[in-house]
């Protein structure tokens, strides 16, 4: 299940701020397909019609290209753009769009005094968890924020992401500055007290991961993913590229998972969106390998690549390719002592199902070979036979949440939270043994955990999604589907020593009932001493006390706000990245579509009047 490869892509010097477009699209594969063909097949039947709802294909060729491949990654034209390779979706953007790049944001948006980043470690938030150990638990002094001071967060600043109806990525807070990207493929440097930017970057594709801040000689490089492949290094200071990379040849990459550093070198955890193509007749299903590719931080340089499953071989009598899948969704976890990297997979795409697939494996930081996998759903593997209508379909009890690596009562735990609804205490000594598991939600395809727990290595704390979809429910094309108001979501409390249940919040059922609104709590929470906060998808950001689940702070983010850089922004539903609090600030993005949830584009930051009280 391992290979190894060299080479590097070359190095550029691309400008800072918007400029998509302004350069050719980088190409998916040695043929381009044609723009207009991928018209009359996805979009024509739409698109060419007279209809109020949905604009002609007139209106669509006054728009930029770079504006049409924003609807398709994470816009309006998500759930029809899925089965579409990322060449084709460049194709007919090309097609449509006139060239050029969207308008930047306005001057005044820009700090007047525009700092540096220095490498202080006071309070600071860097990646997708304080710590490798992915405990989403941050210290006292770190937080800046108390028990007693949460009920009196009050929203301080707004950030509008122009043109998004969602805002899914996970900041990073250090020195002063926050790092976030978005859905359109910007990544903000930004005054972490009031919002206003430092400088911008034009990525590919979108960003979703957490950007992970490393020393790199007498600097820093950002290291982050986008969500076609590529994986790029900037200097901190300025936002300039030093190196980019795809991380894995395959098209349908997306590098959701956010990275980690240690020593130099940075590791990358890869999924796709393959599965979604194999609904197509015309589709070859599936090659996609899950992997954690390890580069050198300086240049960008491989340093070992493992992959999560064997060469896909043509299955017989058949044109579908197998094993595929096992992508790894979420930032891997870092043992020191042991030298491992834990990884949470997610289901084979394909026949034949692996070991690999729905486990938590364990890797050699240094070589990238596994050491051991524990697999807690065996089987979990679809293909184009799979029939939803007839329930024959594999349950997808995917691993999307990092593993937590805890120390209670002088032993190490690796705790594990799957979308079955079930939470695993594994031993690292062991090779993966289960020592308990507990129950914290039904579980589902989209259910269960799905992107992240916390811990204060007293207690492991799992919010879960466990929505219900109406059937025959409304909304668009994303968005405004019609959940049950009331079930879903819950947060759970379990002892660390044995899994025990200490206590539950139950989830609070939506009020009143509307479009897109449901009180499942998929999105990953955070921690701080005596404290847990979770958001759920009906726009709320609740915080409660870690003792016994008492509701100490409660906001709704559903509303219009007036940005810091006066763009229209509003908030929707909460998924996906969880709350981070650093230096007494805590910072939220509000709006999360994909599985009908409610849009939105902002980034809301909370603080105190009085921080000294």
């Amino acid at each position: 299940m391992i290979s190894y490869f060299s080479g590097s892509f070359p190095m550029t010097t691309v400008a800072i701020a918007f400029i998509f477009l302004l350069c050719p699209l980088p190409s998916s594969g040695s043929t381009r397909p044609s723009g207009e063909a991928v018209y009359t097949k996805y979009c024509a039947g739409c698109h060419d019609q007279t209809n109020l709802r949905v604009p002609h294909r007139d209106v669509l060729r006054q728009m930029t290209a770079a504006r049409i491949l924003r609807t398709l990654d994470f816009g309006l034209m998500m759930r029809i753009a899925y089965p579409m390779s990322r060449s084709e979706r460049e194709a007919v953007a090309r097609f449509l769009g006139r060239p050029g790049p969207e308008p930047g944001l306005p001057a005044n948006a820009f700090c007047s005094d525009r700092e540096s980043l220095t490498g202080k470690t006071e309070g600071n938030w860097n990646g997708w968890s304080p710590t490798g150990e992915n405990t989403r638990f941050q210290t006292a002094e770190q937080a800046g924020l108390t028990k007693n001071q949460v009920p009196r967060l009050k929203l301080k600043w707004a950030f509008g992401f122009s043109g998004d109806v969602t805002a899914f990525a996970a900041p990073t807070i250090l020195d002063g500055v926050l790092f976030v990207g978005s859905a359109a493929g910007v990544v903000h440097a930004m005054d972490a007290k009031n919002g206003c930017l430092h400088w911008v970057f034009q990525a590919h594709g979108p960003v979703r991961s957490a950007i992970v801040a490393a020393k790199n000689g007498s600097g820093w490089s950002l290291l982050f993913g986008d969500q076609i492949g590529w994986f790029y290094s900037l200097d901190s200071q300025t936002g300039r590229l030093l190196w980019k990379r795809k991380a894995d040849s395959h098209d349908a990459t997306r590098l959701t998972g956010s990275p980690v550093e240690r020593n130099g070198v940075v590791f990358v955890p890869a999924a796709s969106w393959e599965e979604t193509r194999s609904g197509r007749p015309d589709y070859v299903c599936c090659t996609f390998r899950g992997s954690v590719t390890a580069l050198r931080v300086k240049d960008g340089s491989v340093v070992w690549k493992s992959y999560m499953v064997d060469r896909p071989k043509r299955r017989a009598a058949s044109k579908l390719y197998g094993p595929s899948g096992a992508g790894i969704w979420s930032a891997p976890t870092v043992d020191i002592k042991r030298g491992l990297l834990y990884v949470g997979t997610g289901n084979n795409y394909s026949p034949p199902a692996t070991k690999t697939s729905d486990a938590v494996v364990a890797l050699q930081i240094m070589t990238g070979q596994i050491q051991w996998i524990q697999q807690t759903t065996s089987g979990d593997a679809a293909d184009q036979d799979c029939d939803e209508a007839k329930a024959s379909c594999p349950p997808d009890y995917d691993y999307g949440a990092s593993p937590v690596l805890v120390h209670v009562s002088g032993r190490d735990l690796v705790i594990a939270g799957q979308k079955s609804g079930i939470v695993y205490a594994l031993d690292p000594d062991q090779s993966g043994k289960i020592l308990w598991q507990a129950r914290v939600g039904k579980g589902a395809a989209l259910g269960g955990v799905e992107w992240g727990m916390a811990s204060d290595e007293r207690r492991v704390y799992a919010a879960v999604d466990d929505s219900l979809r109406k059937s025959g429910g409304g909304g668009g094309p994303i968005g405004g589907s019609e959940f049950d108001p009331v079930q879903g979501g819950g947060l759970t409390a379990l002892r660390l020593e044995d899994g025990a249940k200490e206590w539950l919040a139950p989830s609070q059922p939506c009020a009143p009932p509307r479009p897109g609104c449901s009180p499942a709590q998929p999105g990953a929470i955070t921690a701080i001493p005596g404290v847990v906060f979770s958001g759920s998808m009906d726009g709320h950001l609740r915080a409660f006390a870690s003792e016994d689940g008492k509701l100490l702070w409660d906001f709704d983010t559903v509303r219009e706000y007036d940005t810091v850089d006066g763009i229209k922004a509003n908030g929707g539903s909460l998924n996906g990245a969880g709350p981070v609090i650093a230096n007494g600030m805590l910072y939220v993005n509000s709006g999360y579509p994909r599985f009908g949830g409610m849009s939105g584009n902002v980034l809301l930051a909370f603080g105190l009047d009085d921080p000294q009280n």
